[in-house]
């Protein structure tokens, strides 16, 4: 992810509310580095949408223990060995609590490849910590927020999410609750754009008697 410029950032400050949105209702956000091949744009804040997500190829780090054990540094040293370049966003998958709600921890995480052509699944023969998977075409529901990427708060959103799969009976959770994380650190909390996601299929069909 490049710098981010003292412009932009008062730029976003002093944007008016009203173009915050436009005619597709994008966000308004600081990019940073691009999208891999084929993935939607980010969605509006506050707003809970369902995305599909191309087969790609991405870089995963699990956790072993509260925070991210160093994650982010172990990804971003295997990109560099392997001159892969950055792309937002970051993935991080949540670990989910004894009562099916995401939990508060960080699971996972991982960094998207641009390309599904590039690299080759298997653990990094420099660090066996990193492991580079192919991930298969994703449907989710989807919630654009805004703010700080503390791990407590995150995993509130999820509620949002758990709850329009209460009034949506054809859909059920495919796997664990995720966070899609757009910015770096450069960029100042109150500007950091996120999606906070749960993985999705059809529900099976309802026998009749």
């Amino acid at each position: 992810m490049r710098f981010v410029t003292t412009a932009a950032i008062m730029f976003a400050l002093v944007l008016p509310a009203a173009f915050a949105e436009d005619a597709v209702r994008k966000p308004m956000m600081i990019s940073e580095a691009r999208l891999p091949e084929g993935f939607p744009g980010p969605g509006p804040v506050g707003e809970v949408i369902t995305k599909t997500y191309p087969a790609h190829r991405l870089a995963r780090v699990r956790s072993g223990g509260p925070g991210n054990d160093g994650s982010f540094m172990k990804l971003f040293r295997h990109i560099k060995r392997n001159e892969i370049a950055m792309t937002a966003p970051v993935e991080m998958e949540m670990a989910v609590a004894d009562d099916g709600r995401a939990a508060p921890r960080t699971e996972s995480m991982a960094f998207l490849y641009g390309s599904a052509a590039t690299g080759t699944p298997g653990p990094d023969p420099d660090d066996p910590n990193v492991v580079v998977e192919d991930v298969p075409e994703t449907t989710v529901i989807s919630l654009g927020v805004r703010g700080s990427y503390r791990e407590e708060r995150l995993a509130e959103f999820t509620a949002k999410l758990e709850a329009w799969l209460g009034t949506h009976p054809e859909w059920v959770a495919a796997g664990p609750p995720r966070t899609l994380a757009y910015n770096s650190p450069f960029v100042p909390g109150v500007l950091q754009y996120a999606e906070v996601q749960i993985p999705i299929a059809p529900a099976a069909p309802v026998k009749q008697p």
